[in-house]
């Protein structure tokens, strides 16, 4: 369990806050009423009290035959779990009872029974014959419920069954009885369900079947003399004309919408408009101009005259129309629909706003919710106009309208020109000068969905402040997943001093798992690429001491997912190097959480190994988890534990040298590790910079290196893995060496994370992977850090130097045979000693 949150950190006593756990009180009260109502009495109990000593094929039968409802639909969700262990009981003694049950159950158990249905045909516990035979007809049976709900839920596990049913099991359990379930004598739910059937039968025949034997089923449909039957077969004929080509398209379907698009019905003809829009790449130049493109012009014309939901799929689906009209429209054409999208985008904005909200009537209110939705769906297709117009007459035809949008008073239209802003500045390439305002004006908007650069800083940094102090984290997940792209945008000293602390604070304060863990990760991305030695070794420091060796278990337990994440991102030969024995010292950990964990982690920390460079850190892992198997006395950590034996002595310990079998991963590996290298070297040749030249290389030289010079996404063999200064040869390396050394090293801060952080992701699956790795290499320090309630931590001043951590102090770890580890003795303080890593006697034991 987590410790609970300090409450110092927990309480807010302002008065809108009290005003809030009032009204939470209050929530609380209600809900808990009815709680106390359905206690049951001891009769109650002992009717719903079952054998024990049932096996559970027996109890579901008798729950099924003798127990009340609610038994049985918890007989009936379990089913999925009978069926995968004993499907051919379940199918003979359980199923029948269930099929009994079904004839008079509720909704409840009507739901339940669609919903394990499927799940039986998902997970593919029996043959589809078998799932035909025995399930098909039940499905059939209640397909035509009273119940709205309870009839779809069927529908939906029916459409499913489809795809995997054969053609002919199709043809005589669906499709035939389909012929008489759509005549005008059944009734209308019977038609609705027949014309989303026929929808999902045409992807399953060829076109001639579906001409014969559907095509007169969909046309007698699309003159039903009900609305919403009209309405549903219009929207399947997308998928109908997926099936039958384009030809009979053309001839048979096209018809069909042009009379259903002046139909009486507005949801008719709006059914006719949105499939016309989504099926315009099946028709060629001639039929768009001459057929859909007066229909469109006509449906625009009218569409403000009528019902205001028109106009919401409208403006959703106005970038489908510019690409599939594209070309086809005349000048004047052009510029009547582009006024045309204008006006949608200030549609409601131009009413008067200083009535009083409490005297606006409930009309009045949902028309401006639609017209809300118009003008987010305008924002939404922003990019799309932006291409209609070109984006060389941006400034000219839409920046005005952009700047609409941006400054919107309502939060979702500004919310979604704000997710569209990437696209826009793609689009605009070198003109995306013109909308830099507009990116400082939402990144300093109030709401809490949006959060030259000066002002990027501050304004990125209030807006995860105002994210921290709601209670919508998962609009704080995400900001925070997202400041992962800043080592491509911003120097890395301005990451460390105003982003890095700051994600390290939230880790150990923030309350909310997923939050902290994307602080974790994005930290990990800012370590990664961090150009000073001395700041990736105080993050480093700090993960050792506070979390690894922290006297909280809750701390222990987050270190260890920080050595998942290590494990995942950086080169395994970093992972040894800084974090192997910190991580596997906590086999002697008094808590069995902790142990257990750890137990789970093992083969990722054996997969970083390499023979013969780690036997020695292998025979340390070995007798540790002799240890554990000897000593432990926690029944579910020994059993853990004995899994992972069998896991351990099953891999296949990567070589020093490449293998075939490896070779992809072992060359995954060793990029990680040239990466971390061209980072050390960058750090070192811009000392040697300095030192000649008496001032530090400038970020706008860095960036015009960056220019000129091009990463390659797999680095040139030809660079050698140590550290400068490490190798006699390296004092004597030619000054033009060094200078194409510089110009790569710098250019991989902004080329080489742009190539290589969407790998990132990919990595997990590829841990086990080995490369070589020379002995003097310093380890590039990745750490995923995690959440924590410790606030002993707090974030430093950008202009003050590092006070949480002592740089001099060495870092414990561990190099590739050989050299020693670093005194622990050293690296810890008084809060931490008890938990602190014995080195010295583990290298001591090779």
């Amino acid at each position: 369990m987590h410790p609970p949150p300090p409450l110092a950190a927990a309480m807010d006593f302002s008065q809108n806050s009290l005003f809030g756990y009032m009204e939470d009180l209050q929530e609380l009260t209600i809900i808990e009423r009815p709680v106390r109502r359905s206690l049951k009495t001891p009769e109650e109990i002992e009717r719903l009290t079952v054998d024990e000593d049932l096996s559970d094929i027996e109890r579901a039968v008798y729950l099924l035959s003798a127990g009340q409802d609610i038994q049985g639909t918890s007989v009936i969700a379990n089913l999925p779990f009978l069926m995968r262990q004993n499907p051919a009981e379940t199918l003979r003694r359980v199923l029948p009872k269930v099929r009994e049950a079904l004839h008079v159950a509720g909704v409840e158990m009507q739901l339940t029974a669609a919903v394990s249905f499927l799940t039986i045909l998902q997970e593919e516990s029996v043959s589809i014959h078998t799932y035909a035979h025995s399930f098909l007809q039940v499905i059939l049976l209640h397909l035509e419920h009273r119940d709205a709900g309870v009839s779809n839920a069927w529908l939906e596990t029916l459409l499913s069954v489809i795809d995997v049913l054969p053609k002919e099991t199709l043809r005589h359990e669906i499709l035939n009885p389909l012929v008489s379930k759509a005549q005008l004598s059944q009734t209308v739910q019977s038609r609705l369900v027949s014309c989303k059937i026929l929808g999902k039968l045409t992807n399953k025949f060829d076109a001639h079947a579906i001409k014969r034997e559907i095509l007169p089923l969909v046309k007698s449909l699309c003159q039903d003399v009900e609305y919403e039957v009209r309405s549903c077969m219009c929207r399947q004929l997308e998928n109908i004309a997926q099936g039958i080509g384009t030809e009979l398209t053309k001839s048979v379907v096209l018809p069909e919408l042009i009379e259903l698009s002046r139909d009486e019905g507005s949801s008719v003809r709006l059914a006719a408009f949105e499939t016309l829009v989504n099926l315009l790449d099946i028709f060629d130049t001639d039929d768009r101009s001459q057929t859909i493109l007066p229909l469109v012009k006509s449906f625009c014309e009218k569409s403000f005259k009528a019902d205001e939901s028109i106009l919401i799929s409208l403006s959703f689906h106005l970038g489908k129309l510019c690409h599939g009209l594209y070309g086809i429209f005349t000048p004047d054409q052009h510029l009547r629909f582009l006024e045309f999208y204008k006006k949608l985008c200030t549609l409601g904005l131009q009413q008067e706003n200083g009535h009083n909200e409490n005297q606006i009537s409930p009309q009045i209110l949902e028309q401006e919710k639609k017209y809300i939705s118009v003008r987010k769906n305008c924002a939404y297709n922003f990019p799309a106009m932006i291409v209609f117009v070109d984006p060389k007459n941006f400034h000219m035809e839409l920046y005005s309208t952009f700047f609409c949008l941006c400054h919107d008073p309502e939060v979702p239209v500004r919310y979604t020109i704000a997710i569209c802003f990437y696209e826009v500045s793609k689009l605009l390439n070198s003109g995306v000068y013109l909308i830099h305002k507009e990116l400082i004006t939402l990144l300093q908007d109030e709401s809490l969905e949006l959060s030259s650069l000066p002002d990027l800083i501050p304004a990125l940094t209030a807006a995860e402040q105002r994210a921290a102090a709601s209670l919508k984290w998962r609009t704080h997940e995400k900001l925070l997943q997202k400041y992962a792209c800043l080592p491509h945008v911003i120097s890395s000293d301005q990451i460390y001093y105003r982003f890095l602390q700051r994600m390290f604070t939230i880790m150990m304060t923030n309350n909310v798992l997923p939050v902290q863990k994307a602080a974790s990760r994005t930290l990990c991305i800012f370590l990664r690429y961090n150009r000073k030695q001395e700041q990736r070794h105080e993050v480093i420091q700090k993960l050792i001491e506070q979390l690894g060796q922290g006297k909280s278990y809750w701390n222990r337990l987050r270190f260890l997912d920080t050595c998942e994440f290590i494990i995942e991102i950086f080169s395994k030969s970093f992972f040894c190097k800084y974090f192997f024995l910190p991580a596997i010292e906590l086999t002697h950990d008094p808590v069995a959480n902790v142990r257990m964990k750890l137990c789970c982690l093992l083969p990722k920390v054996k997969s970083t190994l390499k023979i013969p460079a780690d036997k020695h850190l292998l025979q340390q892992l070995e007798m540790c988890v002799r240890k554990l198997l000897c000593q432990e006395k926690d029944k579910d950590v020994l059993a853990i534990v004995k899994r992972t034996v069998l896991e351990l002595d099953r891999m296949e310990m990567s070589m020093d040298a490449f293998q075939k079998k490896f070779y992809e991963k072992d060359l995954l590996d060793q990029e990680k590790e040239r990466e971390e290298l061209l980072l050390l070297e960058m750090e070192q040749l811009e000392k040697e910079k300095q030192q000649n030249d008496g001032r530090p290389m400038s970020d706008k030289t860095f960036e015009k290196k960056r220019r000129d010079t091009k990463t390659p996404t797999t680095l040139p063999k030809s660079i050698p893995v140590s550290v400068p200064g490490t190798s006699p040869g390296t004092s004597s390396t030619s000054k033009e060496i060094k200078k194409s050394k510089l110009i790569r090293s710098q250019s991989f801060n902004n080329q080489a994370f742009h190539a290589k952080y969407g790998s990132l992701d990919k990595c997990a699956s590829k841990t086990s992977a080995a490369a070589a790795y020379t002995p003097s290499v310093s380890g590039l320090a990745k750490t995923s850090m995690i959440s924590l309630s410790d606030d002993s931590f707090r974030t430093r001043n950008a202009s003050s130097a590092p006070s949480s951590f002592s740089s001099n102090t060495p870092l414990p770890g561990t190099s590739r045979g050989t050299g020693s580890s670093a005194d622990p003795k050293s690296s810890g303080s008084k809060d931490t000693q008890p938990r602190k890593a014995t080195l010295k006697s583990r290298k001591s034991n090779p």
